[in-house]
């Protein structure tokens, strides 16, 4: 009777033990049929460590929270029990059935995949107005407003887009970062660079705000007729006021993610006039100045002169031509050299432009550059004004003298080069080098080419079988090859990192990967085996000093906290350079 007793204990352990050992990795969702205007939550559940996570890209799903990171480790009758959850917070785009895609993790040197999750995105639902709901709070607290300059303006009247964040005394923005960016179709459009975001003082709908000053962006309409010009969509993390009290009274705030859009805005554009628009017109809008100047007036025959057509001012300088010269055809002529010189604010652009010819008189006279006339629309009237530059004599003293039947007011244009037989040195166009070729036929058979193909496949058995026995020895290391993919991972998500400077979430979780990872690579050790006491241990034997071995397990611990506490993108560039020297570093130490 014992024995059986026995027997049946050791079955129930044994069973328990082949249980326990059993890897799960699943999704989990909060709900499978939704709203578009709430909010979905998504766990990606473990019962034993992994390494390298990679989510789903969640499309048609906004991430507006997350990845949050919860560990659980406990111990029920001599079993020990581990749980790790990978959380996001997902806003859907539109309606329809939607499918969350498989999440992979990597355990014990296995890939892990969920399983597809389906939910259903219905219309709208109602949500209950309730005063003390954190979200009804943010909606009513936070607005993301654009500015624009003017709603009719002409086609290339500049225009500007200014984006205003407007935040109540009693709430605060903790993280934000752009969803989705206007591309502004049909406009010319500049950004205009900002130094840091700077907090003002102002109303919203007359009461007190703060705001800041997001983007501004300076558009010149290319299209007449009604323009749409598309929101900036913003996802923030917004700490807003409980109906709990700290020991000293005041309020507790929670942090809840909020998206907010500029919304779509149509503006009118108007073509310009067509009454009184002279032929030359080119298409320029604003307030100019116009003139021709040269570097020399006087000189001899083969020597060269500058001469500048410069349009400069206030408008769509980059947007239309410049006029062009019109010179007698013997003044060698070659093709202008464009330059700009232009500045964009919120007044649109300004400074100037110009076109540089260079031209080089042939024979001895007088040539005159006529008179030039140029353009444009002025803003300020309503009217077409039009410029013209004072007629220029260009002297050449010394030269040959022109005999042929042509006069000096032959005119052609400045963007064609003349050809101008000289009257010295009329062979000078004659090649001196005639650069023959044999016309005796080459044949294939034993030349250099032939002998290459006969004996190059012979050459190239041996470093074939070098190279295939190589690619074995490597490919059985095993202990290499892990080794060589953890110093791979490291640095991708390092750079990773990088670009995710200013994503909290996103560039923690990066640094991490790629901290986790270097160890694995420069210690032989695995995820599970990453405490600090043994970090530290192992990296002293390494002949690491202490300072750096410090500095490294501290960087790691501020991406453990950084998820859950308020940071800077100041705070994150210094995370990631303290994590790159530290690399380094340890590096150049290591035995």
């Amino acid at each position: 009777m014992k024995l059986i007793k026995y027997i049946s204990l050791f079955l129930i352990l044994l069973t328990t033990g082949i249980a326990s050992a059993q890897i799960k990795f699943e999704a989990k969702v909060s709900k499978t049929k939704l709203g578009v205007n709430e909010r979905l939550r998504v766990d990606f559940e473990m019962n034993k460590d992994g390494d390298n996570f990679n989510p789903p890209d969640f499309e048609n799903f906004t991430v507006i929270g997350g990845p949050n990171t919860s560990v659980s480790n406990s111990w029920v009758n001599g079993v020990r029990s581990f749980s790790k959850t990978y959380s996001y917070f997902l806003a859907p785009k539109r309606q329809g059935k939607f499918s969350i895609k498989q999440a992979t993790i990597e355990i014990d040197g296995e890939t892990y995949k969920t399983q597809v999750v389906t939910v259903e995105i219905t219309s709208a639902v109602e949500r209950p107005n309730d005063p003390d709901n954190a979200i009804n709070v943010a909606d009513d607290n936070i607005h993301l407003v654009a500015e624009i300059s003017k709603t009719n303006p002409y086609l290339n009247e500049a225009i500007t887009v200014v984006y205003k964040l407007y935040v109540s005394p009693n709430t605060g923005v903790s993280n934000w970062r752009e969803i989705d960016n206007p591309k502004f179709n049909d406009f010319w459009s500049q950004n205009i660079d900002m130094k840091g975001v700077k907090v003002e003082n102002g109303t919203y709908k007359g009461e007190d705000y703060r705001f800041v000053v997001l983007r501004k962006t300076v558009l010149y309409p290319q299209k007449t007729g009604k323009l749409e010009i598309e929101p900036l969509s913003l996802d923030l993390t917004v700490e807003v006021p409980t109906n709990r009290r700290d020991i000293f009274g005041g309020r507790l705030m929670t942090q809840v993610h909020k998206t907010v859009s500029a919304g779509s805005n149509t503006i009118t554009i108007k073509p310009l006039p067509e009454e009184g628009k002279p032929d030359n017109f080119t298409g320029a809008v604003g307030k100019f100045d116009f003139k021709i100047t040269t570097s020399k007036t006087t000189l001899n025959a083969t020597e060269s002169l500058q001469a500048r057509v410069e349009v400069s001012g206030n408008g769509n300088l980059k947007l239309f031509q410049l006029p062009k010269l019109t010179l007698p055809s013997s003044l060698e002529v070659y093709e202008p050299e464009h330059a700009e010189n232009v500045n964009t604010n919120l007044n649109g652009m300004q400074g100037n432009i110009s076109d540089s010819y260079t031209i080089v008189p042939q024979f001895k006279g007088k040539y005159p550059i006529p008179n030039v006339s140029f353009s444009y629309f002025d803003l300020e009237t309503g009217t077409y004004k039009t410029m013209s530059s004072s007629e220029i004599i260009i002297d050449v003293l010394e030269g040959p003298t022109n005999n042929s039947n042509s006069d000096n007011n032959f005119a052609s244009t400045g963007a064609e080069k003349q050809k101008v037989v000289l009257s010295t040195n009329q062979f000078a166009f004659i090649k001196s080098d005639p650069n023959l070729t044999s016309t005796q036929p080459s044949y294939f058979f034993k030349s250099t080419w032939f002998w290459t193909a006969l004996f190059a496949p012979l050459l190239a058995i041996p470093l074939a079988i070098v190279f295939r026995k190589k690619k074995a020895e490597r490919d059985a290391d095993v202990f290499g090859n892990k080794v060589r993919k953890a110093d791979k991972l490291a640095r991708k998500y390092l750079s990773e990192a990088k670009k995710a400077l200013g994503q909290k979430e996103a560039f923690y979780i990066a640094l991490e990967k790629a901290l986790h990872n270097y160890l694995k690579a420069k210690l032989y050790i695995e995820t599970s085996d990453l405490s600090k006491d043994k970090i530290k241990s192992l990296l002293l034997e390494k002949g690491v000093d202490e300072s750096s071995v410090i500095e490294f397990n501290s960087i790691l611990k501020n991406c453990e906290l950084a998820r859950y506490t308020p940071i800077t993108n100041v705070e994150m560039q210094n995370d990631y350079e303290k994590a790159a020297s530290t690399i380094s570093v340890i590096d150049k130490q290591m035995n």
